[in-house]
C-alpha cells in the first residue's frame, strides 16, 4: 500500500473526494495478490508433484540398477503414458535401451558358449549398433571364438591327415598359453611319427627287396610305445639277419664240401620248418656221402664186393 493511499486514508476530505478510485486500486492489488498466490500455490503444486515423479523414478531406475548388479536383465522402468518431466524421461528411455543392449549381448555371448560347449565352432557375436565398452567386449569374445575355430580346425585338419597316413602336415596357426603347448605336442608327435615311418620303411626295403642284411632303424628321443615298436622292428631285423646269414653259412658250407655245419640260430615258425629242413638234408648229404665213401673204400682199397650202401628215406 502506497503513503498517498495511507494519507487519503486518514483524511475524510480526501476519501470522500477518492475513495472510489482508492477502492478500485485495492481491489485491484489484491487481485493481484491473490493471483500471485495462486500462481505461487499451483508452482509449489507441480514442483512437488515433479519431486514426487523423480523420487519414483529414481526409485524404478534403483531397482533395475539393483537388478542388474545382481545379473537379472529382465526389468525395465516403467515409462508412464504422461511424463511429468521430459528429462525424467530421456533418463528411462536411456535405461531401457541399455537393458536391451545388455539383454541382446548376454543373449548372443551366451549362445557363442554354449555352441562351442557343444563343439559348434565358427560362432560370432551378432550385435547391432555396438559401441565403446561393448563394442571392445563383442571384438575381443569374437577374437576369442575365430581363434579357438581356427586352432581347433587346424588341429582336426593334421591328426586326420595322420589318421590317413600323410605326415607332411603341421599346425602353423598362431597359438599361445596352453594351446601353444598342444600345437608343440602334436607337431613334434608329427615328427617322431615321420621319421619312425622313414626308418621302418628304410629297414624294410633295405631287407625285404634290396636284399641287405643287418640294417637298424635309428630314431632319437623316442619313448614309450615308439620306442616299443622301434625295438621290436630292430629285434625283427636282427633276427632276420642272424637267421639269414646261419642259413647262408650253412648252405655255402654244403656247397664246399663241409657237412659238419649246421643252422643253430634261434628260429619259429617258417623260419624254424627251413631250418629243420636243411639240418635235416645236411644230415642226410653226411649219411649218404659216409655209405658212398665206405663202399667205394671197400671196394676200390679191401676188394671187398657185394657191399651196399645203407642210406634210409634216400631218393637218391
Amino acid at each position: 500500500m502506497s503513503v498517498d493511499v495511507i494519507s487519503v486514508l486518514s483524511d475524510p476530505v480526501l476519501f470522500q473526494q477518492q475513495g472510489a478510485d482508492i477502492r478500485e486500486t485495492l481491489l485491484q492489488q489484491m487481485l493481484a495478490v491473490q493471483a500471485e498466490n495462486a500462481k505461487l500455490r499451483d508452482d509449489l503444486n507441480k514442483a512437488i508433484s515433479t519431486n514426487e515423479a523423480f523420487s519414483k523414478a529414481l526409485s524404478e531406475i534403483g531397482t533395475v540398477i539393483i537388478s542388474v548388479a545382481m545379473g537379472d536383465l529382465s526389468k525395465k522402468v516403467q515409462i508412464h503414458e504422461i511424463e511429468s518431466d521430459s528429462e525424467i524421461l530421456k533418463v528411462k528411455i536411456t535405461i531401457n535401451t541399455m537393458m536391451d543392449q545388455l539383454q541382446t549381448f548376454a543373449n548372443e555371448v551366451t549362445s557363442l558358449a554354449t555352441s562351442v560347449a557343444n563343439g559348434e565352432l565358427g560362432g560370432q557375436v551378432k550385435t547391432r549398433d555396438a559401441c565403446g565398452v561393448w563394442r571392445s567386449l563383442m571384438d575381443n569374445v569374437n577374437a576369442m571364438a575365430s581363434n579357438l575355430t581356427n586352432q581347433v580346425r587346424e588341429i582336426a585338419e593334421v591328426t586326420s591327415a595322420v589318421a590317413a597316413g600323410d605326415l607332411s602336415r603341421k599346425i602353423n596357426v598362431y597359438a599361445q598359453g596352453e594351446i601353444l603347448q598342444l600345437q608343440n605336442t602334436i607337431n613334434k608327435m608329427v615328427d617322431q611319427l615321420r621319421k619312425f615311418a622313414f626308418e621302418v620303411t628304410r629297414v624294410a626295403r633295405e631287407t625285404g627287396v634290396e636284399g641287405r642284411l643287418g640294417g637298424q632303424a635309428r630314431i632319437e628321443n623316442v619313448s614309450g610305445i615308439w620306442l616299443e615298436l622301434t625295438d621290436n622292428v630292430n629285434a625283427m631285423a636282427l633276427n632276420l639277419t642272424t637267421q639269414v646269414r646261419n642259413i647262408a653259412n650253412v648252405t655255402t658250407a654244403v656247397a664246399e664240401g663241409d657237412l659238419s655245419t649246421k643252422v643253430t640260430a634261434d628260429c619259429a615258425g617258417e623260419i624254424l620248418e627251413l631250418k629243420i629242413t636243411i639240418n635235416k638234408m645236411v644230415d642226410r648229404l653226411r649219411t649218404f656221402v659216409e655209405e658212398v665213401t665206405r663202399v667205394a673204400r671197400d671196394v676200390g682199397k679191401k676188394g671187398i664186393l657185394g657191399g651196399q650202401a645203407n642210406v634210409t628215406d634216400s631218393q637218391w
